[in-house]
């Protein structure tokens, strides 16, 4: 590393909606702050992976600063929606790129795109000064403080820090799309006369436009109105039984004639072999043309569309998880807890999708805090993890895993960062 070396306070690896929030509030801290992201754009799922809209919880958390900000900046790009159950984290995937990019050049933020962390050079658990590796050139940089906000651990990993790891339980990814074309009215007419569960089904009129949302599983948890139609196009050889495993539709803010889709899953494969993992992308691919092909065939409103957008990257529900200086675990969360310092507080429930029939959870939990030493590695004194890879163990990382959560754990990371600079 022989090339003149940078200097920061804080380089964040890993540009999705955690290392943007934890950028943000660094840099609002007057913290010189690097992030570096792998691809071209900013928000990581709920932009490359049609991650929409954001999770809603019903009570009141900490660490919100990032997440006002990002709602009051999306709804002057007209890439926000306040939905009918008061959620505000219903945003346009599309024109939340360019949002990213302007909350974080407001406040100073450094941001490197193709680019990734490639070597570390460390002295006992402390990290020293890392390579980053672009298209075009190697950069040396020295941090006092180096944050993983990767979705999968890749700095850490890069690092030989320890990591949860069982390869027995997982959750399913998606590969989500977006369907135009749509007649809403229509949509919102065939909805409103098979389905009065609220818990499964709602329209609303907001600012004179149709929004809404549906839903069906083949799990028997409940009786599903969309269930004689999958039933019927899988009879007819129209989708595979698989396809039926999961289905939620959601409309997008500012995109008046489209419906995102959540699903389809991919299939079982493991996480060691490439190859499987490669053979289920392309039968999701699949599975999303049979699934407009059901829709445009049974579901009013439909008729006309056409497939706009299959996201860019997998969605995962998750993957490593660094271990860190508290295990958190999820008898903390229904036990509720309580910590000196908490990087959040949320009642969003264990939520654990499986590929196989009726064995999805959705436990519903009271308030819980997680920790800042969650956030904190195990293994190095100036590294720590926001977003999904938090210290947690399987089943709390099922309700831990939300955007919401995940913001207000980069933001708590930037103020504990700050905290041991000053």
């Amino acid at each position: 590393m022989s090339q003149k070396k940078l200097n920061y306070d804080v380089v964040i690896s890993g540009g999705g909606i955690a290392g943007v929030s934890c950028a943000y509030n660094c840099a609002k801290l007057k913290l010189k702050t690097l992030l570096v992201e792998k691809e071209s754009y900013l928000g990581g799922d709920i932009t490359g992976s049609l991650v929409i809209p954001v999770m809603k919880c019903d009570t009141e958390n900490i660490n919100q600063d990032f997440y006002k900000k990002l709602v009051l900046e999306a709804k002057k790009f007209g890439a926000q929606i306040e939905y009918g159950d008061k959620n505000s984290g219903w945003f346009n995937p599309i024109l939340l790129k360019s949002v990213l990019e302007k909350i974080l050049t407001d406040v100073g933020a450094d941001i490197l795109f193709e680019s990734e962390i490639s070597k570390a050079e460390t002295s006992g658990n402390h990290i020293n000064e890392v390579e980053i590796l672009s298209n075009t050139l190697s950069l040396p940089i020295v941090s006092k403080y180096y944050v993983d906000a990767t979705g999968n651990a890749a700095f850490s990993k890069l690092l030989n820090c320890e990591l949860w790891s069982d390869e027995t339980q997982k959750q399913p990814s998606s590969l989500r799309f977006i369907v135009s074309g749509v007649n809403l009215e229509e949509l919102k007419k065939f909805l409103d006369e098979i389905d009065n569960d609220k818990n499964v089904t709602t329209t609303y009129r907001i600012d004179t436009k149709i929004h809404l949302s549906t839903a069906y599983t083949w799990d028997n948890s409940k009786k599903w109105a969309l269930e004689p139609y999958f039933k019927k196009a899988i009879a007819d050889g129209v989708l595979k039984p698989n396809d039926e495993a999961y289905f939620q539709i959601f409309t997008v803010a500012n995109m008046t004639e489209s419906v995102a889709f959540n699903c389809p899953r991919l299939q079982d494969y493991s996480n060691n072999d490439p190859f499987e993992y490669s053979k289920a992308i392309i039968e999701a691919r699949c599975a999303i043309i049979r699934l407009h092909d059901f829709v445009k065939k049974y579901i009013k409103g439909f008729e006309n569309s056409y497939i706009s957008n299959i996201a860019a990257k997998v969605g995962k529900r998750e993957t490593n998880r660094v271990k860190c200086l508290y295990d958190y675990s999820v008898d903390d969360i229904i036990s509720e807890k309580k910590f000196e310092n908490p990087a959040l507080k949320s009642n969003y429930p264990i939520d654990i999708h499986s590929n196989k029939k009726d064995c999805s959870v959705l436990y519903k939990v009271c308030s819980y805090e997680l920790p800042v030493e969650s956030l904190k590695s195990k293994n190095y004194s100036n590294l720590y993890v926001a977003g999904k890879i938090a210290g947690s163990d399987f089943k709390a990382q099922g309700a831990l895993r939300v955007q919401s959560s995940c913001m207000s754990m980069g933001e708590a990371v930037a103020k504990d960062i700050k905290k041991n600079i000053n």
